[in-house]
C-alpha cells in the first residue's frame, strides 16, 4: 500500500494538552489548533519524505525503514528515531519518549502519538 499523496486534517483529539506537554508555547498551540494542516507524503520504496504544512509553518522530514535518522519535532527539536513499517500500512517510530503511530486504511491517514499517559490523536483525509 503507497502512503504517497496529500492528506487535509479533518480531527484531532487531546492536541492543547499534548502540545503543552512537548513544551510548545501557549501562543503557537493558540495559533495551531484550529489551523487545517496539510500532510504531504511521498514514499518511494522504504524512503518517505513527509512536509506537513500549518499555516506558514512547515515541517519536513525524510527518513528510510529500518534506518537509524534525524527528525524534527513540532518543538523544532532534532532527534535521532528509527522508523518501521509494521505489515505494509503502519509506520511506528519512538522519539524521545513519543510514541508515534501512522496508519493508512483507505483515504484516511490516523496518526496517534503517546507520550506517558496523554495521547494525541489526528485524523486525515487524502485530498
Amino acid at each position: 500500500m503507497s502512503f504517497t499523496g496529500k492528506y487535509e486534517l479533518q480531527s484531532q483529539e487531546n492536541f492543547e494538552p499534548f502540545m503543552k506537554a512537548l513544551g510548545v508555547p501557549d501562543d503557537q498551540i493558540q495559533k495551531g489548533k484550529d489551523i487545517k494542516s496539510i500532510s504531504e507524503i511521498v514514499q518511494d520504496g522504504k524512503k518517505f519524505k513527509i512536509t506537513v504544512t500549518t499555516g506558514s509553518k512547515v515541517l519536513q522530514n525524510e527518513f528510510t525503514i529500518g534506518e537509524e535518522c534525524e527528525v524534527e519535532m513540532v518543538t523544532g527539536e532534532k532527534v535521532k528515531a528509527v522508523v518501521q513499517l509494521e505489515g505494509n500500512n503502519k509506520l511506528v517510530a519512538n522519539l524521545k519518549g513519543l510514541k508515534s503511530v501512522t496508519e493508512l486504511n483507505g483515504d484516511t491517514i490516523t496518526n496517534t502519538m503517546t507520550m506517558g499517559d496523554l495521547t494525541y490523536k489526528r485524523i486525515s483525509k487524502r485530498i
